[in-house]
């Protein structure tokens, strides 16, 4: 190739890398607008707090069983076909989430909004193939970016349409973007065509866990139902029903990811000592991150005494300071990786965040206190985060690297779908009165336990930080020694 023809292919990567870039921008603005809404759901929808983490964790157990059926369907019919097919999805979400009238139809709109969550293992699959191999830390750094840039749009700009033209207003500010995005990506975006090698796993054959996915969206649902009704009228029967359910449910995923040819979960790589605890990290971390993802906004609009009796704006003044320390941290932390080797940088993410759990948990009698909290949880989850997904892509060998990813996106967002609703099922479990309304809101005591709770999962992550660093995973690898890293410890 001459070097127009070389400039021509490095243009059009780049332009792809912007375009997609915008998918994060787009679905975190989402995702974060209306987290200061959450008080407006449970008054408008007259539902419990338990009931609200619902509003995140259907978003999230979406994201998790669409995941890997879009990416198993662009390995068959194409990248950039089930990308545009997703971000369709998506859209009728987005529409759905505005005519909601009732806690039901909201959950189902949220659900397809979590459907967009599938977007970005293709959309990052797609920047692989299209960068130079020398360029794809830069545009993994760029694209990982946009993730924390929206979320502080998303919070911002989300508060300041909630207070002036209602929730509902929030779904329409994203939709015409959504719509211009989905044109870029069909005139600009050019993926490169495969080819597979016979006997590789080619396209044409192909095939989709479905029972696998279907086990595994019955394990975390049953088992979600079970902790939102462990507060309420229904008998303790159902409630052990469900978490049966769930284990049954589990029980059966594992039997099936024994048997099928391309399964969700290789038991085998699960069962690798330098890809299960980083994997592990992420989840938890996740799950105590999401416990106080739903509480803030609630602690920050609750009346006083027993909140701080603010509004939408508020909630998006105290939580700036993590989504901006959120994006910085995780810009600088794609070069501090370069210098500090992945293991302690993940180590480092971990202490730090329980410091800022542990933190909440002694100070959050003030906003300001509440906004410090944040901002060291923020430090903590972008080094820890980046650490521990760079500690994956050197455990295992490149070709299974995909495989790697997916699975440790699927257990990140059990992890999320979990922590809201053990947010929930605390705040319903301990509320109070103030004088002056008939409403019930969470106490104190609500927020002192989901706040060590989450410190002491917290702590958990530290100590499966610690086992890594113990291993001495190296910050890069060759494509022969990540090979040999698959079947030899370190």
């Amino acid at each position: 190739m001459d070097s127009v023809g070389k400039q021509n292919v490095n243009l059009s990567g780049w332009r792809t890398l912007v375009i997609l870039s915008c998918l994060g921008l787009i679905v975190m603005f989402d995702e974060t607008m209306i987290l200061p809404a959450i008080p407006d759901f449970i008054r408008d929808f007259n539902i419990t707090y338990s009931t609200s983490s619902w509003l995140l964790s259907a978003y999230i157990i979406a994201a998790a069983v669409m995941t890997p059926i879009a990416g198993r369907l662009s390995d068959i019919y194409g990248k950039k076909k089930i990308l545009l097919i997703v971000m369709a999805a998506y859209t009728v979400g987005i529409v759905a989430g505005r005519f909601a009238t009732n806690i039901e139809f909201m959950i189902a709109a949220r659900a397809a909004q979590g459907i967009g969550m599938a977007m970005f293992p293709i959309a990052f699959g797609i920047i692989r193939e299209v960068l130079p191999e020398k360029k794809l830390g830069i545009g993994q750094t760029i694209f990982s970016s946009t993730f924390s840039g929206g979320a502080v749009v998303g919070l911002v700009g989300g508060a300041a349409i909630i207070q002036n033209y209602g929730w509902q207003a929030t779904f329409l500010a994203i939709l015409p973007v959504a719509i211009a995005l989905w044109f870029l990506i069909v005139k600009y975006v050019r993926v490169p065509t495969q080819s597979f090698e016979p006997g590789t796993g080619g396209s044409n054959k192909q095939t989709i866990d479905l029972k696998g996915i279907i086990a595994l969206a019955a394990a975390i649902i049953s088992f979600l139902a079970g902790i939102t009704f462990l507060e309420g009228n229904t008998a303790g029967y159902q409630v052990a029903g469900l978490f049966a359910a769930s284990a049954v449910s589990v029980a059966a995923f594992v039997m099936i990811e024994k048997r099928v040819q391309s399964p969700l979960l290789d038991l085998k790589l699960m069962a690798s000592k330098l890809f299960l605890p980083p994997t592990i990290i992420l989840m938890l971390v996740s799950l105590s991150i999401f416990m106080v993802y739903l509480t803030i906004p609630i602690m920050v609009r609750s009346p006083q005494p027993l909140g701080f009796g603010g509004d939408a704006v508020a909630v998006a003044s105290v939580q700036l300071p993590f989504m901006a320390v959120l994006l910085g941290g995780t810009i600088m932390s794609g070069f501090i990786i370069n210098k500090v080797r992945n293991t302690r940088l993940t180590l480092f993410g971990t202490v730090i965040s329980a410091v800022g759990f542990f933190f909440l948990f002694m100070f959050h009698s003030t906003t300001e206190m509440v906004s410090v909290g944040l901002g060291i949880l923020a430090a903590g989850l972008s080094l820890s985060m980046t650490g521990a997904f760079n500690v994956i892509l050197v455990s295992v060998p490149m070709q299974m690297t995909g495989i790697a990813l997916g699975m440790t996106l699927l257990l990140n967002l059990v992890g999320m779908s979990v922590g809201p609703a053990l947010a929930g099922i605390f705040q319903e479990m301990n509320q109070g009165s103030v004088p002056g309304t008939s409403e019930m809101f969470p106490t104190e005591v609500a927020y002192n336990m989901i706040f060590i709770t989450a410190a002491l999962v917290s702590l958990a992550s530290v100590a499966m930080a610690l086992s890594v660093v113990r291993r001495k995973v190296a910050p890069s690898m060759t494509a022969g020694e990540q090979q040999g890293s698959g079947t030899a410890g370190h």
